[in-house]
């Protein structure tokens, strides 16, 4: 299976190949407590699964938040009802609490992204930026492969591109945005209609100048999680101290290569975060079904396994996208929800059981006394899942489902008995509990 990929052409975008991974509605999830498991097995017939062990003590990382890409450039703005959908945090929102923008190459286009900014930060969102190319004043042609015209930044204009990047930086302050981070590249590493940068020139620009950027800073973001851009980075201590965040991009990249040992051994104080993606193609309706359980298992890599901190969509409204081109929220934005709305900036994922089930994903995270879950059944068939919670105390539990026919409905709250309740996972549906 193929993977698309969308850059700009005449304000649309084409699509070379990239690779892909994978891709009846259910009942409805019964919440019991561990009393009465068998009962709601009678009321849906179910798979039994193996017992998630929630450990609160067992902390991960840190959750900076989970958004999109607005680019009015190239696809235009979001209207003020689509950001208010976006990164809302209530009923019938996605609750985004990230936004990624680009950082224009002309200055007289550095207003473009504001307005969208400005209302995602009033909603409690972390902005981010990133580049796709300098100032063409900065930039020299060069042959690379078969491209003759490849773009690179002269060595000699470092410093003043260091400087652009703080003048946007203090631009968007100017205009009630503040930056939590900035980009030295989008995608050095997949740049045919941008800016290529080597690993050496990437670690050569921030050991000399990226410390004079007045936010933090992001790199390498290599489109497919390339190590080959990031390690360089993470054993050169005079770069990596001028870096904050490692990003990363995820198209293609399969599912063995999440885990980054490096960074857990030479991360230290550093953040990682995955800033683009769409999953698991850019040409099917984001309303497909069940397919868009995929992004339910993809954030769920990300979180479990690469351990990211923060995942960022590519366009938020696309047809393909969280937000359906009508501004309403697609099914794959309704996935993305059930993490985005109840996994908040600064909760922290915590040991569970991963897969106590074929085709069933589990991550938890941990803000103040409460757990969430969230639950992702690919399976045909529903699961009686039962959870028992270590190191926390709960009294009850409420739940929200995503099926066929319904996009993060609420299901109500059922008590918990001895730190140990059992909820039902519909066949093909994402579920989130919320203890209390």
């Amino acid at each position: 299976m193929t993977q698309s990929r969308n850059e700009p052409v005449n304000g649309e975008q084409r699509s070379p190949s990239r690779r892909a991974v994978l891709a009846t509605m259910g009942a409805l999830p019964i919440l019991t407590t561990a009393t009465s498991v068998a009962g709601a097995s009678k009321a849906v017939a179910a798979t039994p699964a193996a017992t998630v062990v929630i450990d609160a003590a067992a902390r991960r990382q840190t959750i900076r938040g989970f958004g999109g890409m607005s680019h009015s450039a190239w696809i235009g703005d979001l209207t003020t009802a689509q950001r208010d959908t976006a990164f809302g945090a209530g009923d019938g929102r996605l609750g985004f609490s990230l936004l990624r923008i680009p950082v224009p190459e002309d200055r007289s286009a550095w207003s473009r992204d504001v307005a969208t900014a400005r209302r995602a930060t009033e909603l409690g969102a972390t902005v981010i930026a990133s580049p796709w190319n300098p100032p063409s004043s900065m930039v020299e042609t060069f042959v690379r492969g078969s491209q003759t015209n490849a773009r690179r930044l002269r060595y000699d204009m470092y410093g003043a591109y260091a400087r652009h990047l703080n003048d946007f930086t203090t631009f968007l302050r100017n205009n009630g945005v503040n930056l939590y981070g900035i980009s030295v590249q989008n995608e050095p590493d997949y740049a045919q209609d941008w800016t290529w940068w080597t690993p050496t020139e990437m670690v050569r620009f921030l050991r000399e100048n990226a410390g004079s950027i007045g936010t933090r800073v992001i790199a390498p973001e290599s489109f497919q999680y390339l190590k080959n851009m990031s390690d360089p980075i993470l054993n050169d201590p005079a770069a990596l101290a001028n870096v904050d965040v490692i990003g990363a991009h995820l198209y293609g990249t399969p599912f063995a290569n999440f885990p980054y040992p490096l960074f857990k051994q030479k991360g230290a104080g550093k953040e990682l975060w995955m800033t683009e993606v769409y999953y698991p193609n850019s040409t099917d309706s984001a309303d497909l079904w069940p397919q868009a359980l995929d992004v339910g298992e993809h954030i769920h890599r990300a979180m479990v396994d690469a351990e990211f901190q923060a995942y960022i969509w590519w366009y938020i409204r696309r047809s393909y996208g969280p937000l359906r081109e009508d501004g309403r929220i697609s099914k794959r934005g309704a996935c993305m929800a059930h993490f985005a709305r109840f996994v908040r900036p600064g909760s922290v994922r915590v040991e569970a059981t991963a897969k106590p089930a074929s085709d069933v994903y589990v991550s938890a995270y941990r803000s103040g006394d409460s757990t969430v879950v969230v639950a992702v059944n690919k399976g045909a068939s529903a699961v009686s899942q039962q959870f028992s919670l270590a190191n926390g105390r709960a009294s009850s539990v409420s739940s929200w489902l995503t099926d066929a026919s319904r996009n993060v409905a609420s299901l109500g709250t059922a008590g918990v008995s001895n730190g140990t309740f059992t909820a039902m996972l519909p066949a093909r549906s994402v579920v989130t509990l919320v203890t209390a």
